[in-house]
């Protein structure tokens, strides 16, 4: 099969970093990242069924690995050589699929299942090293069972989703990233907050834009945005206030009619959502947010360096979201405790039309402007980038 496939190759990876720190997603030209022809990954066991990828996304935590950015916190639980993508959408045994890439305790065989995963936590499962497969978080970074940046993988049937026949394979491939921003909505547990704010408007962040408006229905609800792309469409998927990065904290000023402590807001919002995860992004959160309120991290962070003071003195709570699996109840929305993310994701793709978000799709033999699209997309007016591999000789 042909896969773009990730290598353990620390100087082309020390390449990649330098490469990528000048130019984002020049690390695809000079690091470990290749496409080859390789064997089919085996099946690993009971349950599980061969795959074949329609759109894989190219999602910011690949852009990521691929430019040397990556923490070393993921070393433990990542496995090489694997093949990237677990934003997908495939052709399975019984028809179209989205896949749950976590790679949790079912898709392990492991019994009893840990903690985490019998409670339906399957983002936080605390056995991604054992059982029947090497160590991987999700799919696309295990080397045992391929990802979506390829022509067939395998995945576990408990990962599999299946697609109406009326949803597009642009709308299919993106339940997975609108299935982390309805987690990300679903972790502060508050009914209809005065003011919300939503930090960056890439994927992560218009996902969450639509997922907050949908499950919070905050009074006010105001985004941060660079470029003018982003800015329509953080409006149309619900954004009532958007502003450029520098101007969110005089927006929350305005909104909140409270005067400037220091470089902070006296009185701000009662939820941040952070969908960029830099220290300047983490530390706007911190200058916005109203005592006791609360920051989500959906970016992913990395190594920062933040002055956390304004966390002790205002007693904010800085929660993570990662991933997704059963969720609490949501009052705002009328939702039930214990529903799927990733039912609730395919309701909020539909109802928001974020296929419309896919803005180009490559083929794997031009992964490298695939990769520096993906990386450049909101100064080139893009969203989403994916690799389309339906016209792949042997696929």
């Amino acid at each position: 099969m042909r896969a773009l496939q990730f290598q353990r190759n620390l100087p082309r990876y020390a390449a990649a970093k330098v490469a990528g720190g000048v130019v984002p997603g020049f690390g695809a030209r000079v690091g470990p990242l290749r496409l080859a022809d390789v064997d089919e990954p085996a099946l690993p066991g009971p349950g599980w069924q061969r795959i074949r990828p329609r759109l894989a996304g190219i999602c910011g935590s690949d852009l990521s690995t691929i430019d040397g950015k990556s923490s070393r916190y993921f070393e433990p639980i990542v496995s090489f050589p694997f093949v990237p993508g677990h934003e997908i959408v495939a052709d399975a045994d019984a028809g179209r699929v989205v896949v749950e890439p976590v790679l949790g305790c079912l898709a392990r065989g492991i019994e009893p299942l840990c903690s985490f995963c019998a409670a339906g936590l399957t983002g936080n499962c605390q056995n991604l090293a054992l059982g029947q497969l090497e160590p991987g978080l999700q799919t696309g970074y295990c080397c045992d069972t391929g990802g979506g940046w390829s022509t067939a993988m395998v995945a576990h049937e408990s990962q599999l989703h299946a697609v109406p026949d009326a949803m597009s394979d642009e709308a299919a491939v993106m339940v997975e990233p609108a299935a982390c921003a309805v987690h990300a909505a679903r972790r502060p547990g508050l009914d209809q907050p005065a003011t919300v704010v939503v930090l960056g408007a890439g994927t992560v962040g218009l996902c969450t834009i639509a997922a907050v408006r949908r499950h919070l229905r905050p009074g006010t609800l105001i985004a941060s945005a660079k470029h003018p792309e982003q800015r329509t469409l953080a409006r149309e998927l619900g954004a009532d206030t958007v502003v450029e990065p520098g101007e969110v904290r005089r927006a929350v000023r305005r909104m909140s009619r409270s005067p400037m402590v220091g470089a902070g807001v006296g009185d701000g919002a009662e939820v941040v959502f952070d969908c960029v995860g830099s220290a300047a992004s983490i530390d706007d959160a911190l200058a916005i947010v109203r005592p006791r309120g609360q920051i989500v991290l959906v970016g992913m962070p990395g190594r920062v360096s933040v002055d956390l003071t304004g966390l002790w003195h205002k007693e904010i709570s800085l929660v993570g979201a990662y991933a997704y699996g059963r969720e609490a109840a949501s009052p705002a929305a009328g939702g039930r405790a214990g529903e799927r993310t990733f039912d609730l994701a395919f309701d909020l793709v539909a109802d928001a039309d974020l296929g419309r978000l896919v803005s180009a799709a490559y083929a794997l033999d031009r992964y490298r402007d695939a990769i520096d699209h993906a990386a450049n997309a909101g100064p080139r007016g893009a969203v989403k980038v994916v690799f389309d591999l339906r016209g792949e000789k042997n696929r």
